[in-house]
């Protein structure tokens, strides 16, 4: 193989800093980049959106494109990398594919967005055909999990032979655990307040957990935040749940080490992130099993699902965790276990070195 630098740019919607799972992970992958740049790869990022108003994103993608052309030109991009969600990412991604087949440079479609199969069925058909041309001219298509390799597979199956899996992945936690001196069952909900990520479902649970001091619950993230507060209220949780709204890099860290459940009953998802920051910080995790979940929580192993839509099931889920101690121990320390053998940062960041230099095995 060639020793000759290969130049990747990668695609992101937001840039850095930005608040979506796509932007946080390809955070991750940009400081590892820094901090320990791979042998022959250089590694340059671009937003195709950008953080300001989405008026703005026209903006950003014209120069994006621009960019694309004076790297082709000057010798500087070998493989373009897309990261890909649905509705208006899908739109500008489509554009960003067809102007790099238009400059010769291959591309990797990465494939991250959890509505992205309704997006697809439910499109007109010029964009659902300009999408399987997107997929259909990759030269590689990365999915997070065995339900997207699947359904990529029979949209386009002249590309099956070019899907490979790669999980989200997440470094090791900074913060040791904290143990709650009163003894009490501290649950966390990370992600989007809203109907989507299960919300009503789970404050419907936790009214039907017991009403004495042996819970607190914490949902964090930005959302339907008025209408949730209200039901709470109504459901006289106000003194155990708290609602801090869209909480940083540094709060989620805190909000993880001081606590024992994550929860995430969503209706549908592609990989979450909050799983798996979950998982890696030992927490006994109940979620739904939908998008790729099955592929990392395996039920009574590395957590347990439950029904989509069922606050019973997640309530008696919890009654569950509240009870037996051991059996909460030992889901988190096989999810922490799980993290460290398939879903480590450094592990993900190497993957797609491989895959970018041609040295991955599909």
């Amino acid at each position: 193989m060639s020793n000759r630098t290969k130049h990747v740019l990668i695609a992101t919607p937001l840039g850095e800093g930005g608040m979506g799972g796509i932007d946080r992970i390809m955070d991750e992958v940009r400081k590892i980049a820094r901090l320990k740049s791979p042998d022959h790869v250089s590694i340059s990022f671009g937003a195709t959106r950008g953080q300001g108003n989405i008026l703005l994103s026209p903006l950003y993608l014209v120069s994006f494109l621009a960019r694309m052309a004076l790297l082709k030109i000057f010798g500087r991009v070998d493989i373009l990398h897309v990261n890909l969600s649905s509705h208006g990412s899908t739109r500008r991604k489509i554009i960003v594919a067809r102007w790099a087949r238009l400059l010769g440079i291959p591309y990797v479609i990465h494939l991250h967005g959890s509505r992205f199969r309704q997006f697809w069925n439910e499109s007109p058909p010029t964009v659902a055909s300009a999408i399987t041309r997107m997929f259909a001219s990759a030269t590689r298509i990365i999915v997070l999990g065995n339900v997207w390799k699947s359904f990529v597979a029979e949209k386009v199956p002249s590309a099956s032979d070019r899907i490979v899996i790669i999980p989200n992945a997440t470094p090791t936690p900074r913060l040791s655990a904290v143990e709650d001196q009163a003894g009490r069952l501290r649950i966390l909900f990370l992600g989007r307040v809203g109907a989507r990520k299960g919300v009503p479902q789970l404050v419907e649970a936790l009214s039907i957990l017991p009403k004495g001091g042996t819970w607190r619950a914490t949902i964090a993230g930005d959302g339907d935040l008025e209408a949730t507060r209200q039901e709470i209220k109504r459901l006289g949780l106000s003194d155990r749940v708290a609602l801090p709204g869209w909480v940083g890099p540094d709060e989620v860290a805190e909000l993880l080490s001081e606590s024992d459940v994550l929860v995430l009953p969503s209706f549908d998802e592609n990989l979450p992130m909050s799983v798996i920051e979950g998982m890696a910080a030992g927490l006994a995790i109940i979620a739904t099993p939908v998008g790729a979940v099955e592929d990392i929580i395996i039920d009574g192993k590395t957590g347990l699902l439950v029904p989509t839509g069922d606050a019973k099931a997640i309530a008696d889920s919890l009654q569950i965790l509240l009870e037996q101690p051991e059996l909460r121990k030992t889901l988190g320390e096989n999810a922490r276990r799980w993290h460290v053998e398939r879903l480590e940062i450094g592990m993900y960041f190497n993957r797609l070195v491989d895959l970018w230099t041609g040295k991955i095995t599909l």
